[in-house]
């Protein structure tokens, strides 16, 4: 099985030479990696071209500079790096962060995988993030869930459904629909992933409002926004918060921002998202 690797980059000169060592270090050497440069106005192109100078496997693809924001512009950077590559030489589409630290067996552990059970649709590791000298679980997800910065997606499924969505909840959106689908997301516990910058950290979008677009672009209704609005809220013990939340949501609804999800798409999301709700809350 062979690997396509995307790696969307935006100044990381600093932290994409870890991220490259990693992929140079693989006991599978079996893939190809696409160096997007999502308009960096560092050093990160010639860090790149030290990579691509040197070893064939490593490409780059250079954009021009675009707005951040948070979700559509890291899926669209690699939607660019996609289409320079003939998927179907490929077997696992990966899309990997341009800050993280690959332990050695990675590939080689996903490909086993992937070999071993044929129901799997996307597979990757745990993220940990370093802390007072040590690296520690990031716990900012549910350990079944395969984080954003070490997707790993079985062709077939990443074709079956669509590819990635250019808007914010993406790397919810990208499981809900493939379990839809009738594949698997599967966490391998044993593939510690290194994250060396904390992630929403170059954001400038406030928490209230990042969490209301978010809820909208992920297709959620009224009702379920409202719920996970007062979870949210709930953490921080802030009616304040909430409102904020809510605020945010309305005003994308009022806007009728164009979703990336069709109808029935919307339909199968709101269906997981209830289904879980009555599950985790109401012990239905």
């Amino acid at each position: 099985m062979t690997f396509l690797i995307i790696i969307p980059a935006h100044n990381e000169e600093h932290n994409l030479p870890f991220t490259l060592d990693s992929l140079l270090r693989q006991t599978c050497k079996d893939f190809k990696a696409v160096i997007v440069n999502d308009g960096s106005t560092d050093g990160t192109l010639e860090v790149v071209k030290r990579y691509t100078d040197a070893d064939s496997r490593f490409l780059t693809v250079n954009l021009e500079k675009s707005a951040h924001q948070p979700g559509s512009k890291v899926v669209n950077a690699f939607n660019k790096g996609l289409q320079i590559q003939e998927m179907e030489k490929f077997d696992i589409i990966c899309k990997f962060d341009a800050d993280i630290i690959l332990p050695e067996d990675y590939l080689q552990t996903v490909k086993n995988s992937f070999q071993m059970h044929p129901e799997y649709g996307l597979v990757g590791g745990l993220l940990y993030v370093e802390k007072d000298g040590g690296w520690v679980y990031e716990g900012n997800s549910n350990r079944h869930h395969v984080r954003g910065p070490m997707k790993a997606y079985r062709k077939e499924c990443f074709i079956q459904m669509k590819g990635l969505r250019e808007t914010l909840g993406w790397d919810n959106i990208d499981a809900i629909l493939l379990e839809n689908l009738g594949w698997k997301e599967m966490v391998l516990p044993e593939l510690h992933v290194k994250l060396i910058k904390v992630k929403g950290a170059d954001y400038t979008i406030r928490p209230a409002d990042y969490y209301g677009r978010y809820f909208y672009f992920l297709g959620l209704n009224r009702f379920l926004a409202y719920i996970a609005a007062s979870k949210e809220a709930m953490k921080s013990r802030s009616a304040e918060f909430f409102m904020d939340i809510i605020k945010s949501y309305e005003g994308c609804r009022s806007k009728k921002l164009e979703l990336k999800i069709s109808g029935e798409e919307r339909k199968v999301i709101n269906s997981q998202r209830w289904n879980m709700l009555k599950k985790k809350w109401l012990k239905m």
